[in-house]
């Protein structure tokens, strides 16, 4: 008999993946039925179904995630579509994937934007059309000092602390972060900021090589208004796409970033 895990987890695959979820838990059944159970009553029944943070935020976290990692195509599909499904429209995506070329580099991007190519033209066929949302705006011609606003926006300290850092041998690397990363990508005004930041959150903690990076994201994230809560639903959520090593570094972050912002009040 299906347990309720199982039945709550089967309606919230349908709410967010449709049919794309079914087939992935179908193509599972001569194989291994147990891996397509566990998908249901773990990722979705478990996790999925937690209210802390909204489907919309939960798949721009994943879409980032898999950008990122690069090794997951068609999960990835899935989850293009899944954020679809959840409110996020054609440009948020595009800016998600084109926001991990600073995380992951360009290849990553070429391949998820390729892959969101294909899945537009799918859902046309089927006769979905999904909202284009809001064009990227034009950014200022002084790049340095507008990434250093932008970057200062989030953390008013990061900008001496990087030329402190990295101005006596490598000074073109800082100038590199305010002009691309800030100016070019974190400026663009259609991607709500707490998106960009759940994104980044949730790439950095799935990649798992850049712990002081995450710190940082998560401070940021903190500081523009994302709860400490909802940081904790998206390492709760890379359980399943990166596994538990990757939450478990992912949340000492966020304990180690909490209890230095209370020690520093």
């Amino acid at each position: 008999m299906e347990s309720e895990r199982f039945k709550k987890g089967w309606q919230k695959l349908m709410e967010v993946d449709g049919a794309l979820g079914e087939k992935v838990i179908n193509g599972l059944k001569d194989v291994s039925p147990d891996l397509g159970k566990y998908i249901i009553e773990y990722s979705f029944g478990d996790i999925y179904s937690r209210e802390a943070l909204g489907l919309k935020s939960k798949e721009i976290a994943v879409v980032a995630a898999l950008t990122a990692m690069g090794n997951a195509a068609p999960q990835l599909q899935v989850h293009l579509n899944g954020a679809l499904n959840t409110g996020s429209s054609i440009n948020e995506l595009k800016e998600v994937i084109l926001q991990m070329s600073v995380y992951s580099g360009f290849p990553s991007c070429i391949n998820a934007m390729n892959m969101l190519k294909e899945v537009l033209a799918e859902r046309r066929t089927q006769g979905v059309i999904d909202s284009i949302g809001e064009t990227a705006t034009n950014i200022s011609s002084d790049r340095l000092e507008l990434g250093k606003k932008v970057l200062s926006s989030i953390d008013n300290s990061i900008v001496d602390k990087l030329k402190n850092a990295y101005d006596d041998i490598s000074p073109e690397l800082t100038q590199f972060v305010m002009e691309y990363a800030y100016a070019d990508i974190f400026s663009r005004k259609n991607l709500d900021r707490k998106f960009r930041q759940i994104a980044t959150i949730a790439a950095l903690t799935a990649l798992g090589n850049a712990a002081s990076q995450l710190k940082f994201h998560i401070n940021a994230g903190l500081n523009i208004g994302l709860t400490v809560e909802e940081v904790k639903e998206i390492m709760l959520l890379m359980t399943v796409y990166a596994g538990f090593p990757a939450a478990i570094n992912g949340t000492n972050s966020l304990k180690e970033v909490v209890e230095e912002r209370v020690a520093n009040k």
